[in-house]
C-alpha cells in the first residue's frame, strides 16, 4: 500500500523499507506500539497501564531447540541441498599488488547502508543470492551502477563524510565487493561499515586532505599501485594516482594487525580458512 503510515519500535525507517517509497514510519517505544495497536491510533501506554501485581512470571521459560541440528560427525558426507534462490557466497581472491579502477560513482555525505543496498520485500528475498541482490547496489541513487561496475570490471567509490552510516547490514559491503569494488575513498566512515568493508576485502581509505574530494569526478581512474605492499608493511598513508590527469592524492587508513591480514587474505572468510588450515587460532 502506498502512502501508508505505521508505528514501529525498530529503526528501519528508510525509504521503501515498509512498502512504497512514500510510506511513513513513526519510531516509538514497544509500549507505545502496543498501545497504538490496541487503540488504532497513536496512544499513550500509560492509559493502558496495569500494576505489576497483574503480571504472572513463570518459574521456568520453555526453550524450543527442535530446529537446532548438532554438527555432523562426518561433515564431508553431508549433502547440502539448496533452493534455486540460494547460492554459495562467491569466493574471494588474495589482495593484489595494485588496486583501483574507474570512479564508478561519487557520493555526498551520510550515505547510509540503505542507500548502498536498499531493503524492502524485493531485495530481502535475495539475501542468499549475492549475484541477484548485487543488481540493486545504489538502486535509489543510480540504477545503472551495477551494470557500469560489471562493464568496467570493477572500480572504486568516492564519498563524503560518514559513509556507511545506519544499519550494519553486511550485504552493503558484500555486494560492492562482488561487483569488483577495490577501495572506497571517503572523508570518513561509519565504524561498523568500515569493519564490514575490510571483512569483504575492500580497502577503506580516507582523504588526507578533504579538499581533494572536489577534484574527483565519476569516470576518472584512480590507482593505488603498492596496495598490498603498503598493507603488509603496516603503512598508514598511501598515494593514489589519478591516471588520466596525473593528480596524486594522499590517503590514510588505520587498520589493526588482524585487519591487515584479513585484507591480504582477500576477506574474513579466506582469512579464517587459512588460519584454520594452519592450525592457528582465529
Amino acid at each position: 500500500r502506498h502512502g501508508a503510515v505505521s508505528v514501529r519500535s525498530f529503526n528501519r525507517n528508510f525509504p521503501g523499507r515498509s512498502g512504497g517509497l512514500d510510506n511513513s514510519v513513526y519510531l516509538a517505544s514497544p509500549a507505545v506500539c502496543a498501545a497504538t495497536a490496541v487503540a488504532g491510533c497513536i496512544a499513550d501506554p500509560r492509559d493502558y497501564a496495569r500494576g505489576s501485581e497483574h503480571t504472572e512470571v513463570p518459574a521456568r521459560f520453555l526453550t524450543d531447540d527442535s530446529g537446532i541440528i548438532p554438527p555432523a560427525d562426518d561433515p564431508e558426507s553431508v549433502d547440502i541441498r539448496r533452493g534455486p534462490n540460494i547460492r554459495p557466497i562467491p569466493a574471494s581472491q588474495p589482495m593484489p599488488e595494485s588496486v583501483g579502477g574507474q570512479v564508478l560513482i561519487k557520493l555526498g555525505d551520510n550515505i547510509s547502508t540503505d542507500h548502498i543496498l536498499p531493503a524492502g520485500a524485493t531485495t530481502l528475498a535475495l539475501r542468499s543470492n549475492v549475484p541477484a541482490i548485487s543488481e540493486y547496489v545504489f538502486a535509489y541513487l543510480d540504477k545503472g551502477f551495477a551494470e557500469r561496475a560489471r562493464s568496467c570490471g570493477g572500480g572504486v567509490i568516492v564519498a563524503g563524510e560518514n559513509y556507511g552510516q545506519g544499519s550494519s547490514r553486511e550485504h552493503a559491503a558484500l555486494s560492492p565487493a562482488y561487483l569488483g569494488v577495490g577501495f572506497i575513498l571517503a572523508k570518513s566512515f561509519a565504524r561498523i561499515h568500515r569493519d564490514n568493508l575490510v571483512n569483504y576485502g575492500i580497502v577503506p581509505l580516507i582523504f588526507a586532505d578533504e579538499a581533494d574530494y572536489e577534484s574527483l569526478e565519476q569516470g576518472q581512474r584512480l590507482v593505488l599501485d603498492d596496495a598490498r605492499s603498503a598493507v603488509e608493511l603496516g603503512a598508514t598513508s598511501v598515494a593514489i594516482v589519478e591516471a588520466t590527469g596525473g593528480l596524486t592524492i594522499r590517503a590514510t587508513f588505520e587498520l589493526s594487525e588482524r585487519q591487515r591480514q584479513i585484507l591480504l587474505a582477500g576477506g574474513l572468510l579466506r582469512y579464517v580458512g587459512i588460519e584454520s588450515a594452519e592450525g592457528r587460532p582465529t
